[in-house]
């Protein structure tokens, strides 16, 4: 599972194994039981909670729990807008713990070449032009 990267970076760092613990699996119950809860009230034709709010509860940690929910439950699975987004969520955690176990490399490189933009004209190199005469 990939919840596996963002928990190692967050020990490597310091913070509690047993606090992460907690937390992790406190946002993916509620993210689980918030994608029941519109799995329900979808078959009852009853209000329904707005994709925006499940995306928020995959955002603050709970796409472990969204994720096996979807499995699970078949819900939000066939929507690929929905899809897309979610494994833009899953993939930005995994980017974040990636790059803090690597000091922040990748960031660092990002945030330095756009505060710089001196440094994007130099890197593309110039073609030389050929001139064709057609004097003879």
């Amino acid at each position: 599972m990939p919840a596996v990267l963002p928990n190692i970076a967050l020990y490597q760092h310091g913070a509690d194994f047993r606090w992460v613990a907690r937390v992790c699996a406190g946002d993916g119950v509620f993210s689980y039981w918030c994608y029941a809860h519109d799995k329900r009230r979808a078959r009852e034709n009853d209000w329904r909670i707005s994709e925006v709010r499940l995306h928020l509860t995959e955002l603050v940690g709970g796409w472990p729990g969204a994720f096996l929910a979807q499995r699970r439950l078949r819900h939000k699975v066939s929507k690929p807008d929905y899809q897309l987004v979610f494994w833009l969520i899953v993939l930005a955690y995994q980017f974040v713990a990636y790059d803090s176990l690597q000091n922040w490399r990748l960031s660092r490189a990002g945030l330095n070449y756009l505060s710089h933009p001196e440094t994007r004209t130099k890197a593309a190199p110039r073609v030389p032009m050929i001139e064709i005469s057609t004097n003879r």
